[in-house]
């Protein structure tokens, strides 16, 4: 039993559950985790308001791992920044330049769009013409 099923669930009713079962094979060894889980639980679990499709992008954050770990890379060869435009500089470069590596596109994404733009309808725009 993995922390994954529990926000892989359906919804909240059912991620509890899994939280329960969690807690009952792996509570004793990992109790902080359970608990902070817990007291956590209506923070952690805000992302079932979303359609699963908005969901999976919430909970993926190998992309964001990647891009972090990239922004790292670049910054690290310099020692200091004069300034904060400086650092800003810096990491738009560094964004531009790993985004010429991005070629794999995003698991049915005309799905995700439709997500997106159906709930977030005055935040998320797309120009139809």
């Amino acid at each position: 039993m993995l922390l994954k099923t529990i926000y892989q669930a359906t919804n909240r009713e059912v991620a509890a559950q899994a939280l329960d079962d969690f807690e009952l094979k792996w509570g004793k060894k990992y109790k902080y985790a359970v608990q902070s889980w817990r007291v956590n639980w209506d923070n952690l679990t805000a992302f079932f308001d979303y359609s699963l499709e908005i969901r999976r992008i919430i909970y993926t954050t190998n992309p964001i791992e990647s891009l972090n770990a990239g922004i790292r890379k670049y910054t690290k060869s310099k020692n200091i920044f004069p300034d904060d435009s400086a650092a800003q500089k810096a990491v738009y470069l560094a964004i531009a330049n790993l985004e010429k590596k991005w070629t794999v596109p995003i698991h049915n994404w005309g799905i995700v769009l439709n997500a997106f733009l159906t709930t977030f309808e005055k935040r998320c725009q797309i120009d139809l013409q």
